[in-house]
């Protein structure tokens, strides 16, 4: 796992600000602590830096930029390639001898034999890569099929510039690019910049999937990326024919696969553990597969409603790995964000990023790698909207309008901590699965399902964390957010599946662990990103994830083999955190100064009005606006570190 920052300048010739480059590689230490490398050709203009963080060969054999054997390429690469014995088998057979054992130079040499064209696709990993072909002049960007790894690129004062961070382009420029209002405005509605737009004028992100080639005469008009493989295309391989035993058996072993292949380190390794069902299975199949207690690692909260930690602590006494934990409160949440605007590069409201980044630097204590149960909602169906809030969404649709009309009334007129305040009185009487946390927000995101007209509205509406329009000055308000194409006549809960993998996976879920995990110089590995896991979910009938008001059904059934049900059923709480009430308490002067009236007018971004009635009802109890709060707080604390809107 590594940091990559380059850049192809736009006259031949011309050379790379020595002092700018230095800067711009040392921006990702975080990414890799291990070493540091540079390489630039004058003469061609070209410059590619790298910070390695060695897990695979830690020998200086492993160190990039690298230069292919017979020098026509030269490689700078973040990731970890899993199937790299088999791609190696291949190169001997092909009589290509390899000079170390790093995925790195499997890879190159794969380019230097087969092409690039031809070598992604056959790449089981996670990446962001830059190539230099000395023989076209071609540089050549690509990024693994589902994002897990970051790279951004622009062409700035006519040069073009790339890297897996932000702040490596801008420090290669030594100044910061003007802000996009249109994409702070998708910002809002989404709580994250989604792909491949970026937050900064003129710099985008490589899309997943994708791959991008050109040349310097191509910089006053880059072309467009092409991809190489998308998930869309394993929609036309058809669903499985197979029993329920086959289809659970199936996935036991594709998902062991995944699980070994990602154990494969030269560094300790260990697993995030948070006792629900993803990643109980993987650690289950990590210690099946391990002679040695496999080392786990969870957060937990002080507050009642929040803290998951004691349930992964009884699923790690099941399985005997030896488990640390951490308790979190306001105070350690209150030392990780001022850290956050740094840590991901642009606005990002994901309140679970704090956890993230606490239990990142937990694992990093002990361990250099970590597998994470990431993407196991995505594939196999999780997420409560896939389900209930379809199923309710139906029922409610099947109701009269002025019915449903007064529904939607009556929710909204009690402010969400009233009803959180009468299901706290009720809970006795409540059987477990209806023991909801923070059940106010959930009732009025119901309202928000029932007011919706078709699925795709409905999808938004019950995956949407809350937004406000009309928050950004001069951008007209748009009420609906608009994501990824419901397409492909899939059934409804697995176009919503396909909408979510497309666009919230990698633009929430990769994008907030790759940035924790990397700023404790962690990697991480997310198994239900295998080639194989994703082509055998999606050739799984939709009844085989959802089935009955279970959610994936076919995955409880691997970790039946396991871990006994009693351990993880239960109803689905997430990583959340404590926000609403941190923002009242501890948080509230902190916040209160992030958005008063004075700071927000000189920016001249955000409409201080609105944001000052949103903290009133917010402080007020009269309703509960922590996440369009907290996204309104991580795009000022972001502001202030890059100096935007000053």
């Amino acid at each position: 796992m590594c940091g990559i920052v380059g850049m192809m300048v736009g006259s031949a010739g011309r050379g790379v600000d020595g002092t700018l480059a230095t800067r711009a590689v040392d921006t990702l230490t975080h990414r890799g602590p291990d070493a540091r490398g540079e390489w630039h050709d004058r003469q061609a203009g070209v410059w590619l830096g790298h910070r390695r963080l060695a897990v695979l060969d830690l020998s200086p054999g492993g160190a990039q930029p690298m230069h292919s054997r017979d020098g026509r390429y030269v490689l700078s690469y973040n990731g970890e390639i899993y199937n790299f014995a088999e791609l190696r088998a291949s190169l001997r057979d092909a009589g290509v001898v390899l000079r170390g054992q790093s995925d790195t130079e499997v890879l190159l040499e794969s380019v230097a034999r087969d092409g690039l064209a031809a070598t992604l696709p056959r790449l089981n990993g996670m990446f962001a890569l830059a190539l230099w072909d000395r023989a076209a002049a071609t540089l050549h960007l690509a990024r693994d099929r589902f994002g897990e790894k970051p790279l951004y690129y622009g062409v700035l004062d006519g040069d073009l510039v790339f890297g897996s961070e932000l702040k490596a382009l801008l420090a290669l420029r030594g100044r910061t690019p003007a802000l996009d209002r249109t994409v702070l405005a998708d910002y809002f509605r989404r709580n994250y910049v989604p792909e491949p737009r970026c937050i900064f004028s003129g710099l985008a992100k490589l899309p997943a999937g994708h791959w991008l080639s050109l040349k310097r005469a191509d910089l006053s008009a880059v072309p467009a990326s092409q991809a190489y493989w998308s998930l869309s295309s394993e929609l036309g391989h058809g669903l499985a024919v197979m029993s329920d035993a086959e289809a659970v058996q199936a996935l036991h072993e594709c998902l062991a696969q995944a699980v070994a292949m990602r154990m494969v380190a030269d560094v300790p390794l260990g697993a995030l553990l948070s006792g629900g069902i993803d990643s109980s299975l993987l650690v289950a199949l990590m210690q099946r597969a391990s002679s040695q207690p496999v080392r786990t690692f969870s957060i937990g909260f002080a507050e009642q409603g929040y803290d998951e930690s004691h349930h992964a602590r009884a699923v790690a006494a099941h399985l005997g790995t030896l488990h640390t934990e951490q308790q979190v409160g306001a105070v350690e949440a209150m030392a990780v964000i001022p850290r956050l605007a740094e840590i991901y590069d642009e606005p990002f409201a994901d309140s679970s990023q704090i956890p993230s980044v606490l239990v990142a630097a937990l694992a990093r204590t002990t361990v250099t790698t970590a597998i994470t149960g990431d993407a196991g909602d995505e594939m196999f169906g999780g997420y409560l909207r896939y389900g209930h809030a379809l199923d309710l969404w139906r029922r409610l649709r099947a109701l009269p309008a002025p019915v449903r009309a007064l529904l939607i009334k009556t929710i909204v007129s009690v402010a969400p901590m009233r009803w959180d305040s009468l299901f706290q009185r009720l809970a006795p009487l409540l059987p477990a699965r209806l023991r909801y946390g923070a059940p106010g927000d959930r009732l009025y995101k119901l309202a928000r399902i029932a007011a919706a007209r078709d699925v795709a509205a409905m999808h938004s509406a019950a995956a949407e964390l809350g937004h406000a329009g009309g928050l950004v000055l001069g951008v007209a308000a748009r009420s609906q957010v608009t994501r990824a194409n419901i397409t492909h006549g899939l059934d409804d809960a697995s176009a919503m599946m396909l909408a979510d993998a497309l666009d919230y996976l990698p633009g929430d879920i990769l994008t907030k662990v790759d940035r924790a995990a990397m700023a404790a110089s962690l990697e991480t590995r997310v198994p239900f990103l295998d080639n194989d896991v994703v082509a055998l979910a999606w050739r799984l009938p939709a009844h085989m994830k959802l089935r009955g008001g279970v959610s994936k059904w076919v995955l409880r059934e691997v970790l039946a083999r396991y871990v006994p049900p009693a351990l993880t059923e239960r109803a689905k709480a997430g990583f959340a955190v404590p926000m609403d009430s941190w923002l009242r308490g501890p948080l509230r002067n902190w916040a209160g100064d992030m958005l008063s009236e004075q700071r927000l007018r000189r920016a001249a971004l955000l409409d201080p009005v609105l944001v000052a009635r949103l903290w009133r009802e917010h402080l007020s109890m009269r309703r509960n606006h922590q996440h369009v709060l907290w996204a309104i707080l991580m795009f000022e604390s972001w502001r202030e570190r890059w100096s935007v809107g000053a």
